[in-house]
């Protein structure tokens, strides 16, 4: 029972056990039909039972929802009671059931993540009553697909993974100076010359290893809408980022009008051309500060919002260089039109635009702390990744915050200081030091505590080509990250990390019926190292990003 992860905010343990087998029912009350379709589709696959529909409370799994639990745990809480004869799983709301199912599959142990029936396995919960509900709204995990692309199954394999930790905000980074992912139907070359570039760096950007072929894919417009609603069948909410006015080459690339046409930076020695970027860091290729600029995004985000109907829009707004604006006539001769200061104010006019126009649709931007150099937008919030600063600064300022710093939650920073870890990158990050990452900085007074909506993981992919360096890098220090998002957690330096190793060990079998290649506590499997791939092992080197 203490093997459970998120750990329950209240556990209460009997003697005995519920045993599921092939007359167990699954009674559904109203609002429930969705973790009734989940919880009968992944329980049937590994149990092979049917799980049928029934009206009998014995030999039952109930799922209802009350608006007691409600009161007492809000729409994300849940309650557990498992009997010797029944089980209730009772949700304050269906977000809320839907992770009391989360638990539930936990507590049948780690054949139930399987997606067919093990020979002589015998299905049982232990008796039990539990009380939970997640401590911060925002338990987020950013996905970069910019630098290197994953297929849509990809995407979709990685929600079931983050519902599997009760995470439920999934930060889709669509676009980057190495490409455009996602279909705009009024500006096709987006995809059609931002979505692949001629060659990819292997490994950091000190590396001379290159792969001289082609990088690319992106997402139909369906598959926008595949993923949203597969993420809302588990109560995740996707929220889309599209960079401006930096890390934007592949746009530029597509439509170079959208750049500073007078001091354009060309892709290669001797071209004139720009194309998307073949390198990692941060292009000197920037977005124009011109009405058309701004024309254009306002109808890259006019379709967006047909996609996503998340209430934030993500508008990066960080690693914007500035020595283009500084060399153009026409950004200075903006800057002077606009009565600006400088630069950075340059910047928050252009983040401060789609403030205005996103809230006058009713949504509302958010975008990495950079935005607040020059003037915070107003109504805008700050996902903090420099450190815990912007973040302190933005609560106190009244802005809404979600905390990522990269010293704790950057997943591409590596586990361990081992000559064998493979393509090691900034900070070492060991999941000991994720578990005692905490989000809501001391220097906050309560009333500006309020404002850290929450917390979020990033993986960015500069140095992850595929699917299996995705999942070293993400696990298993993500499981402990969704710990700290959900869990009441005492203070980092009380925390039972070892208690959280004993219950990771059950995790990880969890884990292996997953299909996921996490870093084993050990270290590296010889398949999981990149001998001779240069990263960046200085602690402490400036980001990567």
């Amino acid at each position: 029972m203490n093997d459970l992860i998120p750990a329950p905010r209240h556990v209460h343990d009997y003697t005995g056990h519920f045993a599921l087998g092939p007359e167990t029912c699954l009674m559904a009350g109203e609002g429930t039909a969705t973790t009734e379709r989940w919880l009968r589709g992944v329980l049937g696959a590994a149990t092979g039972f049917p799980l049928a529909a029934g009206d009998t409370a014995a030999n039952a799994v109930q799922l209802y929802l009350h608006p007691m639990v409600t009161k007492d745990l809000g729409e994300e809480g849940y309650r557990l009671m498992v009997r010797h004869d029944t089980v209730h799983l009772v949700g304050g709301g269906p977000a809320g059931l839907f992770w009391g199912a989360q638990t539930l599959r936990q507590l049948l142990g780690p054949d139930a993540f399987r997606r067919a029936p093990l020979p002589d396995r015998h299905w049982r919960l232990p008796v039990t009553h539990i009380q939970d509900s997640p401590r911060f709204r925002w338990r987020g995990l950013m996905l970069d697909v910019a630098r290197h692309f994953m297929p849509k199954e990809g995407v979709l394999r990685h929600l079931d993974l983050m519902a599997a930790h009760k995470l439920n905000v999934f930060h889709f980074h669509l676009t980057d100076d190495q490409g455009w992912r996602v279909e705009i139907k009024r500006y096709p070359r987006l995809t059609e010359v931002g979505s692949w570039r001629a060659r990819t760096k292997i490994g950091h950007r000190a590396s001379p290893l290159w792969e001289d072929k082609p990088h690319g894919g992106f997402y139909t417009q369906d598959d926008i809408r595949e993923i949203v609603a597969y993420a809302a069948e588990r109560h995740i909410t996707v929220v889309p980022e599209i960079d401006v006015p930096g890390h934007s080459q592949a746009a530029i690339a597509a439509y170079p009008e959208l750049g500073n046409t007078d001091v354009v930076t060309a892709s290669t020695e001797g071209s004139t051309a720009l194309s998307v970027w073949d390198d990692w860091g941060i292009s000197a290729n920037v977005l124009a500060p011109t009405d058309n600029t701004l024309r254009f995004y306002e109808g890259v985000f006019e379709e967006l919002l047909e996609l996503f109907p998340s209430e934030f829009v993500h508008v990066g707004g960080d690693e914007c260089r500035k020595d283009q604006w500084r060399q153009s006539p026409a950004a200075q001769a903006r800057i002077r039109e606009l009565g600006l200061a400088d630069e950075d104010e340059l910047q928050s006019w252009f983040v401060g635009h789609f403030d205005k126009w996103l809230t006058a649709r009713g949504r509302r931007l958010i975008g990495w702390d950079e935005i607040i150099e020059g003037g915070l937008a107003k109504g805008a919030a700050v996902s903090s990744w420099r450190g815990y600063a912007g973040g302190i600064a933005a609560a106190r300022a009244g802005h809404d915050v979600v905390m990522c710093p990269e010293q704790y939650v950057y997943l591409d920073h590596r586990q361990a200081p081992g000559e064998d870890e493979p393509v090691p990158i900034g900070f070492v990050r060991t999941l000991e030091d994720v578990y005692r990452f905490e989000p809501v900085p001391a220097q906050l007074t309560e009333d500006e505590a309020r404002h850290v909506l929450g917390t979020q993981a990033n993986v960015w992919t500069e140095v992850m080509e595929d699917q299996g360096r995705v999942d070293y890098q993400t696990y298993p220090r993500l499981t402990a990250f969704a710990e700290v998002a959900w869990s009441a957690l005492p203070a980092p330096a009380e925390r039972d990390f070892a208690g959280f190793e004993r219950r990771m060990s059950v995790h990880y079998r969890r884990l292996d019926a997953l299909g996921v290649g996490y870093r084993p506590p050990s270290g590296p499997l010889p398949w999981q190292r990149r001998p001779g791939v240069l990263g960046r092992p200085i602690e402490g080197a400036p980001p990567n990003r």
